[in-house]
């Protein structure tokens, strides 16, 4: 018998049929017996990737399972008011054993409101915007909702690419840290109908905000500092001066005119870059230590700032809080557990989150009306600072 030469099967011709005319009639059988036989899949649908894979069932399908009409499923999904109890429970059982997911993007077109909340915060990554939005993730999980998160790293145009890149996917609405003070862009976006709120951002009545008075915080801390004895502090924060820090600056200054102290000659400002904030900190060190009159106390903006600062200082061989007090912000889970304990200000990082979430669902309730919270810090005084030295 002769074999069949491969050239014989033209590109693209479907498998399993045979070139008939072409070969004589024992190569034609021995074609048959041996060429792959594809068969039907039922079931099964076709990937992107020509790959088969398992067929989702449908809302038709989820109704014979369930006994009722496809209208009574979407009933269910969409105008659950509309459907007695027993057959809602009786669908979403039929939509548990089917493994049955409703189409995202066919709802959002019907009007249907997304699932999804956009989080543009600062830096995901620093630990207390990661328990803010854990605040968040627990309200919105009571409302059957989900977060999406985003960093922008004190970069505006990344903050414009992540709130575009939001509204195209039609969130359910955004929370946000912004960047800078001008809101425009904000109440422009949530003109467009996507509901937004300030996250750690005080609102100018425009929008709902949820934020912690810094004022007042920055304030107990140099009161602190200088009940103590220091005259002179260092202040470290973003190279960006966001609201949060301007507001801080604003109430240390005002501790050392309530002392009757010049704070133009008791605030040395060191300005740290927001990326890998514990090592940048760290390096800052540099422009506090070798100041023509370096301070004898550092605030520091945040824990994990101090983190790096009081680890820069031991490699120096500065005693903390001997040869210099270490202040930090925010009372994350660490702060305690630092050699020394580390002095902070406490902030209600989950129930900052929470409200947040809680404000940003009442915004689609009728007869919502903006809300401006503001929640008042605690100074927490553990063993990083001491009466200075000199």
């Amino acid at each position: 018998m002769s074999s069949i030469p491969g050239d014989l099967i033209a590109p693209g011709q479907p498998l399993g049929r045979c070139p008939a005319g072409r070969l004589p009639l024992e190569d034609r059988l021995a074609w048959l017996r041996s060429a792959p036989v594809v068969l039907p899949v039922y079931g099964a649908a076709v990937n992107g990737d020509d790959s088969v894979g398992p067929r989702r069932p449908g809302m038709r399908q989820v109704a014979r399972e369930a006994g009722v009409s496809p209208t009574t499923v979407s009933n269910v999904l969409n105008n659950p008011e509309l459907v007695a109890e027993g057959t809602r429970r009786r669908v979403h059982a039929a939509m548990e054993r089917m493994g049955y997911l409703p189409d995202s993007a066919a709802r959002r077109l019907r009007g249907i409101p997304s699932p999804l909340v956009g989080a543009v915060t600062l830096d995901i990554a620093g630990p207390f915007f990661t328990e803010v939005c854990r605040g968040v993730e627990d309200r919105l999980l009571q409302d059957g909702c989900m977060l999406m998160t985003c960093s922008t790293d004190l970069q505006p145009g990344r903050e414009q690419h992540y709130l575009r890149e939001l509204e195209k996917q039609r969130v359910r609405g955004v929370l946000i840290t912004p960047v800078e003070a001008d809101l425009d862009s904000l109440v422009a976006l949530a003109g467009r109908g996507v509901p937004v709120v300030l996250l750690d951002h005080r609102s100018d009545g425009r929008l709902c905000s949820v934020s912690v008075d810094n004022q007042w915080g920055g304030e107990q801390v140099a009161g602190h500092l200088i009940a103590l004895g220091h005259r002179r502090i260092a202040l470290l924060s973003a190279a960006i001066e966001v609201q949060q820090t301007a507001e801080r600056h604003a109430g240390v200054r005002k501790a050392f005119l309530k002392a009757g102290l010049d704070p133009g000659r008791g605030v040395l400002d060191v300005r740290v870059p927001s990326p890998d904030i514990t090592e940048t900190a760290a390096a800052a060190l540099e422009d506090v230590l070798g100041a023509a009159d370096p301070p004898t106390a550092i605030l520091c903006l945040n824990d994990a700032a101090a983190l790096g600062v009081i680890g820069g200082l031991k490699e120096r061989g500065v005693a903390v809080p001997g040869e210099m007090s270490v202040v930090g912000y925010d009372d994350v889970a660490f702060a305690a557990q630092l050699a020394p304990p580390l002095t902070t200000v406490w902030q209600p990082k989950r129930e900052l989150g929470r409200v947040a979430a809680e404000l940003l669902l009442d915004e689609a309730r009728a007869g919502h009306r903006h809300q401006k919270l503001v929640y008042r810090p605690q100074l927490v005084v553990r063993e990083s600072t001491a009466a200075p030295c000199r």
